[in-house]
């Protein structure tokens, strides 16, 4: 099964192709939030590369996210259009599992945490199921201040592990509050990448867990600022 993936949920744009578990190709930028102007240049590339045509995929998959609302409107829309174009199955990938996928195998939890602006964070934490050899998510998908998470974390007393692009901007308050019991993932595998963003979906794949491309839909978390500002303005809190 060769399955084409995509991300756009952050700054990072993505795309990569996986034959079953086998990568074939996959491009990355992490350089402006442009993903209008570069994401169909990059998947026909990619595709011209690999000597593949749009009805060569098997199945479509995104990072639906949390993230910026633009972004993941353009990646789930573009997925979206080929599954239909070419009669395929689509698959929704939450962009925190996507990051957490990237650390596997330890003792540790694992935490991505995605910039939500105003010292906020996405977040969700993570820890190694070795019985059934998967990562396993072990609390719900949060959106919560920074300090929350601090809670959180020290109430399980287990190190942490910490990926995603919050660390850049939220690594030595972590560090302060959390001194020996964290650690964070090294930039090669900070950010979310297509071909795990593909991994995953094969693994759903293989559960059945598919969506038509009627179906599919970005995962917000939260509302938007513009829907959050209407809401107070029109009832008062």
């Amino acid at each position: 099964m060769k399955i084409l993936a995509i991300d756009t949920s952050t700054l990072v744009a993505a795309v990569a192709v996986m034959e079953d578990d086998k990568l074939l190709g996959e491009y990355l930028l992490n350089h402006k939030k442009t993903h209008s102007q570069k994401l169909m240049p990059m998947i026909k590339e990619l595709l011209h590369e690999l000597e593949l045509k749009p009805n060569d995929i098997d199945m479509f998959a995104a990072s639906s996210g949390p993230g910026s609302f633009t972004g993941l409107r353009i990646g789930v829309t573009t997925v979206k259009a080929m599954g239909y174009a070419t009669s395929k199955p689509v698959v929704a990938v939450p962009t925190l599992d996507v990051i957490a996928y990237n650390i596997l195998m330890g003792s540790y939890i694992v935490c991505p945490i995605m910039d939500a602006r105003n010292n906020q964070v996405y977040t969700g934490l993570y820890e190694w199921n070795y019985n059934n050899n998967v990562l396993e998510r072990v609390s719900d998908y949060l959106a919560l201040p920074i300090n929350e998470l601090v809670d959180i974390i020290r109430q399980r007393g287990k190190k942490v592990v910490f990926a995603g692009d919050g660390v850049d901007i939220h690594q030595e308050y972590l560090k302060n509050e959390l001194q020996d019991k964290c650690d964070f993932a090294p930039g090669n595998m900070r950010l979310q990448r297509a071909s795990t963003t593909a991994h995953i979906a094969y693994m759903k794949f293989k559960k059945g867990d598919i969506d038509s491309s009627f179906e599919m839909t970005p995962f917000y978390l939260r509302k938007s600022q513009a829907e959050r500002q209407y809401e107070k303005k029109t009832t008062g809190t």
